[in-house]
């Protein structure tokens, strides 16, 4: 009896735990569910007094992202955001490609080829991430408008790949840690070259590595604002920029366009997350969990 009360009480405090979280995740989620809502209302559906949250569902907001259309009430607006989006999915998914290569490289280096002073090397690569953005912004800003890359895709792609180099290298070096060297000296023995070796041996098993780094240098460098403000001309703005600069513009007012806006913003990144889920979850508990 005094097992089953125990039982019936640790079920009733998990219940309790989940129905907690569960709030507290709702909690946090409304206001993007608000959003995505508001992008297939209508203007007057956006506005409306009390809010709707059941109403006729229409796609004009998302229509009008990508076209020169009209919306009712308003004149037709080219928002130019398929440029935008264009310039964003780039920019974004080459400089992590470019960061994730270079930091897998280092990464190895430093796991397998150790120097003397590897540590104050890794120190120093990471305290490039301690400083504020808006601290070197001038200086960086400067370098790029005497080299000529200031306004283009290369300059802040080249500044995007430096900014996650550091947490490409420090998150890759602890997953080549992880793997027992045995393996590689294994393959080595067999005549294997160092270059088949890392390819062939220790790379496959460090994928779910390479997506969580991916992932989070994916969001670190979707969202950026404050380089792609200042480093970006008209035509390779993106997103967190244009959508700043339109509020208060042509459609500073039509809250649903800007919702729709927001809503496709955020569709990449979720889609992204959700197809690495696995490896994600397996990255971020490398080494704690064992299989």
């Amino acid at each position: 009896m005094r097992g089953g009360y125990r039982a019936r009480g640790v079920r009733q405090a998990g219940w309790s735990r989940t129905g907690l979280a569960a709030v507290v995740s709702f909690a946090y989620f409304f206001p993007v569910l608000w959003i995505v809502l508001t992008a297939f209302k209508t203007h007057n559906d956006a506005l409306a007094t009390p809010p709707k949250f059941i109403f006729p569902p229409t796609l004009e907001n998302f229509v009008a992202v990508f076209r020169r259309s009209y919306i009712k009430g308003f004149a037709a607006v080219d928002t130019g955001f398929d440029l935008f989006f264009f310039n964003s999915i780039f920019v974004s998914a080459a400089s992590v490609v470019l960061a994730l290569i270079i930091g897998t490289l280092a990464a190895y280096g430093f796991a397998r080829f150790p120097l003397r002073g590897t540590d104050t090397y890794l120190f120093i690569i990471l305290t490039t991430r301690m400083l504020p953005p808006i601290v070197v912004i001038i200086p960086i800003f400067l370098m790029l408008r005497v080299t000529g890359l200031s306004g283009g895709y290369s300059g802040v792609m080249l500044l995007y790949t430096a900014f996650n180099l550091p947490f490409a290298i420090w998150m890759m070096k602890s997953f080549f840690d992880e793997l027992s060297a045995d393996v590689e000296d294994a393959a080595r023995v067999d005549g294997s070259s160092e270059t088949r070796v890392f390819l062939k041996v220790s790379l496959p098993q460090v994928r779910a590595g390479l997506a969580a780094t991916a992932v989070f240098g994916l969001i670190l460098t979707w969202n950026e604002f404050l380089f792609a403000l200042l480093l970006t001309g008209v035509s390779t703005r993106t997103v967190p920029v244009a959508m700043a600069q339109t509020i208060g513009g042509d459609i500073g007012g039509r809250w649903g366009l800007l919702a729709a806006i927001e809503t496709l913003f955020l569709a990449p990144v979720i889609v992204v997350t959700f197809l690495l889920q696995h490896h994600l979850l397996r990255g971020v508990t490398f080494g704690t969990i064992k299989r």
